[in-house]
């Protein structure tokens, strides 16, 4: 137990405040009441605080009545501390300290997974969701973040403008996109952006994601991909769809012509070579994605994007409402991105108002639980296809006029290619306005305008469920 706390150490930092007062703001940026092991250490400090706060004098006077007055008072305890040598670096002694009281936590916490665990039997979820919680909670008292100086800042500056030189005239300062247009509009997406792409059901929210996804693992860039709705077997069959242009219906049946068979056996095997990480158990908390996260990153540094599908599917942990628990996760997310120094990308679903409009352009209003996710969010994508709505109210209008005994002929005709914007609704370091691509309904796939058009061959409309495809693709899995 001597290794978990060093009361010589504890004497001489408070010592060292009690002799030069001044020194106190510095320790209480990096130290609280509770890094301290003895009890009497612990009074101490929160009296000094609470000195501080009075804007009294930390002096062993004011400090003996202060802790009288908290009925605390020890005065072996003070005079051990008074005796103490004072320090003049006091760095090194903090240090160890928050060292100890991490070990002291994490001794704590494995002691309360064998009580909640055997004694208590709670389910394997919730010691789970609690280990992670508490963790989490440590980690983040056991790290303190000085002010960085204007040299450092300034060192860091230059090499990344140098990085920027050495790209030429290319506007990507950020995470390619994988869609020019996009990168010309944005500059990619930033290390430690949060980036939601939000759309009405049917629109593509999750397809133009793979294409992100798709285009990262060609240019050898690790993903990790947090599919809540989908399994992974049905994500690498539109991966494969958009990678080798044969139509999606075509794969889930097995419909191929031997060329297809082969270019499919090819971007398979290319596939299974790269590096991406699916975790499509259905189900995770913001604790859940951090350590997941936090370990991946570890194991494989390459990682540069991360994708959840998506945010409304994800569960949290606060007692006062919806409301509470997305702006818990949207927070946690932004911190995540941050702390690893990558973009995350989280797909977030619309209100149904905005099919109550005559302009169903999505805007910023339409966010389900929008106040935390805006706020939080470094760029706010929109999906949008036209002919998604124009199909449905022609479809609409014909049953309207069969159920009055009409004859009605649509105008509309199914296209294999339809014209597709992209929406900045927000982007904290650039403009909004509206990126045009084209969605390649047969593969899943959107592309920029300018791009040629791929070969496809027309295939009959059809549903077949995934089931019954019998495809098998074994993925990596966190």
């Amino acid at each position: 137990m001597e290794n978990m706390y060093n009361l010589n150490i504890e004497r001489a930092v408070l010592s060292a405040v009690i002799f030069d007062p001044e020194t106190y703001e510095e320790i209480a940026a990096k130290l609280s009441p509770h890094d301290f092991y003895l009890p009497f250490h612990q009074h101490i400090f929160t009296a000094m605080e609470e000195l501080s706060s009075e804007e009294k004098p930390l002096d062993d006077e004011f400090l003996r009545a202060k802790l009288t007055t908290m009925g605390k008072f020890d005065e072996v305890a003070m005079l051990d501390i008074l005796s103490s040598n004072p320090i003049t670096n006091t760095a090194a002694y903090m240090q160890e300290i928050k060292a100890k009281s991490t070990k002291r936590a994490l001794a704590t916490l494995a002691t309360e997974i064998k009580k909640v665990t055997i004694e208590d039997d709670l389910p394997a979820e919730e010691v789970m969701n609690l280990v992670e919680k508490k963790l989490y909670e440590i980690t983040q008292n056991s790290t303190s973040n000085d002010f960085r100086e204007s040299k450092e800042i300034t060192l860091a500056m230059m090499a990344e403008i140098e990085r920027l030189k050495a790209l030429g005239n290319s506007k990507l300062i950020g995470t390619d996109t994988g869609f020019k247009n996009l990168n010309d509009k944005t500059s990619g997406f930033g290390k430690g952006d949060l980036v939601i792409i939000a759309a009405r059901p049917a629109m593509g929210k999750t397809a133009l994601v793979l294409n992100m996804a798709l285009k990262a693992i060609e240019r050898n860039e690790g993903v990790a991909f947090f599919s809540l709705e989908m399994p992974a077997e049905q994500l690498m069959l539109r991966l494969l769809s958009a990678k080798t242009s044969i139509p999606l219906q075509a794969l889930r049946v097995g419909d191929l012509r031997d060329e297809q068979w082969s270019q499919l056996s090819a971007a398979t095997q290319d596939l299974a070579s790269k590096k991406l990480f699916v975790d499509d158990g259905g189900y995770a908390t913001i604790h859940h994605v951090r350590s997941k996260l936090r370990k991946l990153k570890t194991q494989h540094p390459e990682i540069s994007v991360a994708i959840i599908d998506y945010l409304q599917l994800m569960s949290g942990e606060g007692k006062e409402g919806r409301q509470q628990e997305v702006s818990e996760i949207s927070r946690g997310l932004k911190q995540l991105a941050r702390e690893l120094q990558i973009p995350i990308v989280a797909l977030s679903q619309l209100n149904r108002g905005v099919e109550s409009r005559d302009n169903k352009r999505p805007m910023l209003s339409d966010l389900r639980e929008s106040g935390a996710i805006e706020q939080d969010a470094d760029i706010i994508l929109f999906v949008y296809r036209d002919d998604v709505y124009r199909e449905a109210m022609e479809k609409e209008k014909e049953m309207k006029a069969k159920a009055e005994g009409k004859e009605y002929t649509s105008e509309f005709r199914k296209k294999s290619e339809e014209d597709a914007e992209i929406i900045i609704g927000k982007q904290r370091n650039g403009p909004t306005g509206t990126v045009e691509l084209v969605f390649q309904k047969n593969f899943t796939r959107f592309v920029d305008k300018t791009q040629a058009p791929a070969f496809e061959v027309e295939y009959e409309d059809a549903d077949i469920p995934m089931q019954e495809a019998n495809i098998n693709v074994d993925m990596p899995s966190i």
